[in-house]
């Protein structure tokens, strides 16, 4: 049986200040009238029935995350006590979809990402599900447009056939974020893709790789699993999980996994993960400015003029590439060059919030 597995935690600190810890960018609506949460879930509807979709998700995303997809049972949604990264999010995921279902195929997918082609993303997703009921651990890749140093990239070795339409390729290795001659380099060879962060595979596959890759996490999922279904539960997930090591996914599987491989799409993906991806996404008017809320502006172009709470006039003159956020107890004004800094805004953030000098975060 082919189960979702969405993972729905994060704060996306690059969003900020709309993107808040008691409100992700995943609970937001930053496109269109759904938040990205459902639209993440209803572009997978056609595929997976509500029972056969799974939710990993902090403890204080939880309410939020149901409130809007009520149709999804409460019994699909899997409380991470705290964040320790992708592969331990997957971990206890797999171990709550073995307990249903031990021959289960699974696709690891996003909360918080975009995709416009929607129906080509469902093709990929069953031609995947194909490849993963072979052995095989399937990673998504993004033929990438432009040597971006944001994301991380997958180099593809031999083509190893073609699923409904779509090319499949070794995984050879896995890059992190690059500096941009290294991206350049990376996008003139004609030989890697963006890494998606989706990944599609058997449950008994992915734990295999966890015992022999990662065998102390295994250890400490296995307890987990056993506590499935008792009233010791959520002590033993208490006491286990801040001793869990922090671990993406990338690093602590699949750079070492056996029989992985890639399928480069083009589906119209983005992370959504800064604020000039979402620029990238929205509509602009005649002078190329977003707007979203009450804005006047004289001279002012290419400009992101976010007012969250619609409430407050902006007004502007003389702006040229600038990004401004607007919320009830913050404010953001940078320019387009210099946005990919507000991850280091927040950790001063973090800094004050320490020294007790106030709480934005």
């Amino acid at each position: 049986m082919y189960y979702a597995l969405i993972m729905a935690g994060g704060v996306g600190t690059r969003l900020w200040p709309l993107s808040r810890r008691d409100r992700p960018k995943q609970t937001l609506k930053l496109i269109g009238e759904r938040t990205m949460f459902e639209l993440a879930v209803e572009r997978i509807a056609p595929l997976f029935p509500p029972e056969r979709i799974l939710v990993v998700a902090g403890a204080g995303h939880i309410v939020a995350l149901r409130e809007q997809t009520p149709y999804l049972p409460p019994e699909s949604f899997i409380i991470e006590p705290e964040g320790r990264g992708t592969a331990p999010c997957i971990g206890l995921g797999a171990v709550h979809l073995r307990r249903r279902d031990p021959h289960a195929c699974m696709a690891v997918l996003t909360a918080d990402h975009f995709i416009a082609d929607v129906e080509r993303f469902r093709r990929v997703l069953s031609a995947a599900a194909q490849l993963a009921e072979e052995g095989h651990l399937v990673t998504l890749g993004i033929k990438p447009t432009h040597p971006s140093t944001g994301y991380g990239y997958i180099r593809q070795g031999d083509l190893l056939k073609t699923v409904d339409g779509f090319s499949v390729f070794r995984a050879l290795r896995f890059t992190e974020k690059p500096d941009r001659d290294s991206a350049l380099r990376m996008l003139e060879s004609g030989d890697y893709s963006w890494n998606s962060g989706m990944f599609i595979w058997r449950v008994d596959r992915i734990m295999e790789e966890f015992q022999r890759q990662m065998p102390d996490f295994y250890a400490q999922l296995l307890e987990i699993e056993r506590a499935l279904g008792t009233a010791d539960y959520e002590a033993v997930l208490q006491r286990i999980w801040p001793q869990v090591t922090r671990q993406t996914i990338d690093y602590g599987v699949m750079e070492g996994a056996s029989d992985v491989v890639v399928i480069p799409v083009e589906i119209g993906w983005s992370d959504v993960g800064s604020w000039v991806s979402l620029m990238e996404l929205l509509p602009t008017n005649s002078e190329g400015n977003i707007v979203v809320g009450p804005h006047l502006g004289l001279e002012t172009r290419n400009t992101l003029v976010f007012g969250a709470s619609g409430k407050r006039l902006i007004a502007t003159i003389g702006l040229d590439r600038i990004i401004i956020v607007d919320t009830d107890d913050a404010l953001l004004v940078c320019s387009v060059e210099r946005e990919q800094e507000v991850r280091e805004l927040v950790k001063r953030l973090e800094q004050w919030e320490e020294n007790g000098r106030g709480r934005w975060l």
